[in-house]
């Protein structure tokens, strides 16, 4: 089966956070990765911006029950209608989740992957999740660029 990866991060963004998703959907596709993500504005947009362009498939899980507002990237829209909900659908349909930069939207589904266990988990940027005792999250793959981000899920060798 094709590799998938799902792509999380805030429909409002950094410009940091846009250029480092963008580089994320071009190296995902380039490794002929099917890219999943919430599929609006913000990291989702750039994400499938810079997958699209490097030839990639971008599946987006719409929030709605319509394709209004749906990135003009995705090649695949699937709209749900079951709110924030399709968090889960987006982290379960990824053999790898990165998370770029953070908002309370991000933060549950890197919660879901977790809790789930099943999916790698890189972070770039973003929050830092501390467990009870301060020390951080274990789990947790932190990566300082996009490059290592994709390494860091471990799909490839």
């Amino acid at each position: 089966m094709t590799i998938q990866v799902a792509v999380c991060g805030p429909g409002e963004c950094t410009a940091r956070e846009e250029a480092d998703a963008r580089e994320v959907g071009r190296l995902l596709a380039e490794r002929g990765a099917v890219v999943v993500c919430g599929g609006y504005g913000g990291v989702m947009a750039a994400v499938a911006a810079g997958a699209r362009a490097a030839g990639g498939t971008v599946v987006g899980v719409l929030s709605r029950a319509d394709r209004w507002q749906a990135n003009p990237d995705l090649s695949i829209v699937i709209p749900t209608g079951i709110g924030e909900a399709r968090n889960a659908v987006i982290v379960n349909s990824g053999d790898a989740v990165i998370v770029v930069g953070g908002s309370w939207g991000t933060l549950s589904e890197l919660a879901l992957t977790m809790r789930g266990g099943r999916a790698p988990v890189v972070q770039l940027g973003g929050w830092r999740v501390l467990d009870r005792d301060g020390t951080p999250l274990p789990g947790v793959r932190h990566a300082a660029s996009p490059r290592q981000a994709v390494e860091l899920t471990g799909l490839w060798p």
